[in-house]
């Protein structure tokens, strides 16, 4: 059905925000077959859905996070956020279902699910291991920069990346999900927009200054820092998967040896703040290029102090250098 194509494809949109026409978001989600749940948590749930015959990711939120409802629904409708690294939006809907509220959010559907999942059962190449981290922060690097004109957007800081909010699609390309928590800011008006979410982000991604309560919330720069020191703990958990000399570690997520499996505000700050306990990578001393510059990043994405954290843009640039030292062929 060649329309349903056009409503699915990337590059549709109402001309100010991400979606759909209202009405057309509506129709889709009345219209949509729920087929199976692919995922759980205190979110809510995802279900991939059907619709004409196309697949489509179906997140419905719990009662309790309408606020990330509100949110997301808010910034993909207002903000022109077409771009491959970020989840594709199709529709939001506020429903009554068995006379409770039932809030939906429906965006493009990617079979390999998160990049949590995906690490958990594939071991990666180098190649693959820098496509993920490059598409991953070329994702953050358009969030993150404000653009100005007629199909401009506000700069935005996600809040919340970790690797559970990170699909991959098809072609192992990474694109960020979940902007319930985002911060948008525009230069012009200096206007920052915090929402009114209760919801923190994730404990076990939380930088130094979140943790000990001395970010500056009253400044932007401070949430884009904080994404930074988050994607370093993401390339961690995807350079560990990556096969050196034929030896692999399992997957494990960021402080895994340091903090239980649900760890506490004063878990994280103990090991973050105060030991200030950093990976060791037992690979590291005899690693090739790629993944010793890897480290080398990561690295900079953890200072304690936020200014010296390298920027996405900064990180992009390094990572394309990587790719093409990669893709030269190597002298006869």
């Amino acid at each position: 059905d060649p329309a349903t194509q056009d409503l699915l494809n990337d590059d549709c949109t109402t001309g100010s925000g991400s979606g759909l026409p209202f009405l057309v978001q509506r129709t889709v989600a009345r219209q949509i077959t729920l087929v199976e749940c692919v995922g759980k948590g205190r979110y809510g749930e995802v279900w991939r859905g059907v619709w004409h015959g196309e697949s489509g990711a179906v997140k419905i939120f719990s009662s309790r996070d309408e606020q990330s409802w509100f949110r997301e629904t808010e910034i993909y409708n207002t903000v022109l956020l077409r771009h491959d690294n970020i989840l594709g939006f199709i529709a939001s809907d506020m429903t009554s279902r068995n006379s409770s509220t039932q809030l939906w959010l429906i965006t493009h559907y990617h079979e390999n699910g998160s990049l949590y999942d995906y690490l958990q059962r594939t071991a990666l190449d180098v190649e693959t291991c820098l496509g993920l981290a490059s598409s991953i922060i070329c994702g953050l690097v358009h969030l993150h920069v404000e653009i100005f004109g007629t199909q401009g957007k506000p700069a935005i800081a996600h809040r919340d990346l970790k690797s559970r909010n990170i699909l991959v699609k098809s072609n192992r390309q990474c694109c960020i999900a979940d902007l319930g928590l985002a911060v948008m800011h525009s230069q012009g008006s200096d206007y920052l927009d915090i929402g009114n979410n209760p919801r923190v982000g994730t404990k076990r991604y939380m930088a130094p200054e979140v943790l000990s309560e001395q970010i500056r919330t009253d400044c932007f720069e401070s949430y884009k820092k904080t994404d930074i020191w988050a994607y370093g703990l993401v390339l961690w958990e995807i350079t560990r998967r990556t096969v050196v000399n034929g030896i692999v570690e399992e997957y494990r997520p960021p402080f895994f040896d340091a903090v239980p499996s649900d760890p506490s505000f004063e878990d994280m700050k103990k090991v973050v703040c105060i030991d200030r306990n950093f990976f060791i990578f037992p690979l590291f001393l005899c690693l090739p290029q790629v993944l010793s510059a890897l480290a080398k990043i990561m690295k900079e994405c953890w200072y304690q102090s936020p200014s010296a954290r390298l920027t996405a843009l900064r990180i992009k640039k390094t990572l394309k250098k990587l790719n093409n030292s990669l893709e030269k062929p190597k002298p006869e």
